[in-house]
């Protein structure tokens, strides 16, 4: 494809009359985020880590993502060979998009907190949750849809961030079945939207799932820096926190570089 131009980008972007085959062997895997925020439910129903456990679990997550970060994102955008442009401006509006959610996710903490046990608030910070989620989704699919690994190195990456999610999801309101529930409606959330951006970015340009990709690695950095580190610093944290830290990053590594031989 030729972007020797800006005026090139944009008929090459997408086209919308494609064809699209999806063998069994993806469709397990876009299944895979699914089934893991369903089980973080089940444990949830029966189990309530304590703070300083979610605290080690949340280091040990922001690893691995960082690890799908470094370890395969980042060096297939650059495969990718997109405009520079394309992928600077897919960040910055990536990262933004980040930021405008976590305002509008505080904005909704603060109104449940002035409302106590409102369910308009409730139901406010779920539908945030289901944004992130939906998101999550999304970036697996794009990762399928660039091909290779990356598909699979992103669902096993964020099955952990799943993990923790289905396992923050108790609280007073919400308990046993409803939990069980509501991670079901996550995984599903997730599995929908792996597949419809595997759908739509199947005969994508290099130049659109490039800036795809570019915008998935700024939320991917915006989550681990912004919500899984900061929310698990807000406990005391113990000496073990960062060597849990490097064991996510290592372990995945690890993972990838076995698979590659």
């Amino acid at each position: 494809m030729d972007f020797s131009s800006p005026a090139n980008w944009t008929h090459q972007l997408y086209n919308p009359f494609h064809t699209v085959s999806i063998n069994t062997h993806d469709l397990v895997l876009m299944s895979f985020p699914a089934c893991v925020a369903l089980l973080g439910g089940i444990m949830a129903s029966v189990w309530r880590p304590s703070h300083s456990t979610r605290s080690l679990i949340q280091h040990f997550a922001a690893g691995v993502v960082l690890a799908a970060l470094a370890v395969e994102l980042l060096p297939e955008i650059e495969r990718e060979h997109a405009p520079g442009l394309v992928l600077i401006g897919s960040f910055v509006v990536g990262f933004f998009f980040m930021y405008a959610l976590k305002l509008w996710t505080i904005n909704l903490e603060h109104q449940a907190a002035l409302k106590a046990g409102s369910e308009s608030s409730n139901i406010g910070l779920m539908l945030a949750t289901f944004i992130d989620v939906s998101m999550d989704g999304f970036i697996i699919g794009a990762g399928f849809a660039a091909g290779g690994t990356t598909g699979m190195i992103l669902a096993l990456g964020l099955s952990v961030e799943l993990l923790f999610l289905g396992l923050s999801l108790t609280s007073e309101t919400v308990k046993g079945w409803l939990i069980i529930a509501i991670s079901g409606l996550l995984g599903a959330t997730v599995f929908s939207f792996a597949f419809l951006g595997n759908y739509l970015l199947a005969d994508a340009s290099h130049a659109l799932i490039g800036g795809v990709l570019s915008f998935s690695a700024a939320a991917l950095l915006y989550l681990v820096t912004e919500e899984l580190l900061m929310e698990a610093h807000e406990v005391e944290e113990k000496n073990i926190s960062t060597l849990v830290l490097f064991s996510g990053f290592l372990v995945f590594w690890s993972i990838q570089l076995l698979g590659n031989h």
